[in-house]
């Protein structure tokens, strides 16, 4: 007997559709294998390809920030313009924990690729700060509180003649208190380094009498070549023993290192006996009247040999020196005469 028509029909059903399920399976992941690698490849070519900022961009990231918001701070700044790109090939490249923080700066068209690259080599932007030869602990504070990079307060004065007047490099997020320690450890190794240098039969016994006399001999001239010339004189009157007789340091004893005097020394200034006034005491003041730099440190631990006792102004910027009264009273006649000169034609 023969089946119906309709039952015969419904038999090859089931075997199309296991046909078309095989096909699909056979089919279906090399699709996604296709759409996977296209999206791949977009992917590594945004990446590695130009950034939207037209212009450069600088971006702070501060210590301790993770990976979720440096991609928020470099969206907001226009230096990315896909977050989910950059936090994938970020973690693709295996420098998702890497990431450095800091101030940086980032070219015009820069790649996410060359982005991540720079925050994993740290290379932030340097600031400096530049303190001169010769400034008081008082006015070298005052620069540092100025900065508008430093953050945070300073609530102790450093000693006068603590800091080392050099060019300190730093990145945004440094302390006030951290770039006063630096210039105090780098004062405090250049003496150690130094010291052990100094010249025999010194009449500074201590590395905190060098200083002192050094802060002198800073204050006594603003040229480099003389400040041995300069500190030879302090040495040879220390060892006589003469007074020192520096106008600097009665100048410091009125202002107490807050700045300039602002006008001359008056003769009843020179008359009054404190502490710093070396026309009345004998030897050293009792601290630094400044900050002295390398220069004036080495002239005085190891000043040239001479006969000099005095010196005054030459009128070129520069010092008459001389070995005796006699030819001191020569220059300073000297240097009144070109000051009289001065005055007349400013009349």
């Amino acid at each position: 007997m023969t089946e119906p028509a309709d039952k015969a029909e419904e038999t090859p059903k089931p075997r199309r559709l296991l046909r078309a399920l095989l096909v699909v399976s056979l089919i279906l992941p090399t699709v996604v294998a296709i759409i996977a690698g296209g999206v791949f490849l977009y992917g590594k070519a945004r990446f590695a390809g130009q950034g939207p900022t037209t212009e450069k961009v600088v971006v702070w990231l501060q210590p301790g920030i993770g990976l979720s918001a440096i991609t928020e701070k470099l969206d907001k700044a226009g230096v990315i313009d896909a977050p989910l790109i950059f936090r994938w090939g970020t973690r693709f490249s295996g420098a998702a924990n890497s990431l450095k923080a800091g101030e940086y700066e980032f070219p015009a068209h820069v790649s996410m690729a060359e982005i991540v690259r720079i925050l994993r080599a740290g290379k932030s932007i340097m600031h400096q700060i530049t303190i001169p030869e010769g400034l008081t602990t008082q006015e070298a504070v005052a620069i540092v509180k100025a900065d508008p990079v430093l953050i945070g307060d300073l609530p102790l004065l450093p000693s006068e003649g603590a800091l080392l007047p050099e060019t300190y490099n730093f990145t945004r997020g440094t302390t006030r208190t951290d770039i006063i320690a630096r210039m105090q450890r780098a004062q405090t190794a250049l003496m150690e380094k130094l010291w052990p240098k100094r010249a025999g039969n010194l009449p500074v016994k201590t590395p905190e009498e060098a200083l002192i006399l050094a802060s002198i001999v800073e204050k006594e001239t603003g040229l480099k070549s003389e400040r041995p010339r300069v500190a030879a004189v302090f040495v040879n009157r220390l060892r006589k023993p003469m007074r020192l007789q520096s106008d600097p340091t009665i100048v410091y004893g009125i202002t107490k290192g807050a700045g300039p005097l602002g006008r001359s020394i008056r003769r009843s200034e020179i008359d009054r006996a404190t502490p710093y006034n070396t026309y009345q005491i004998d030897g050293l003041p009792p601290t630094p009247i400044c900050n002295p730099g390398r220069a004036s440190i080495e002239a005085v631990l190891n000043p040239p040999a001479t006969r000099d006792l005095y010196f005054v102004a030459d009128g070129s910027g520069g010092h008459a020196f001389s070995s005796t009264l006699a030819g001191h009273q020569r220059n300073v006649e000297h240097w009144r005469k070109i000051d009289r000169e001065r005055e007349k034609a400013s009349n």
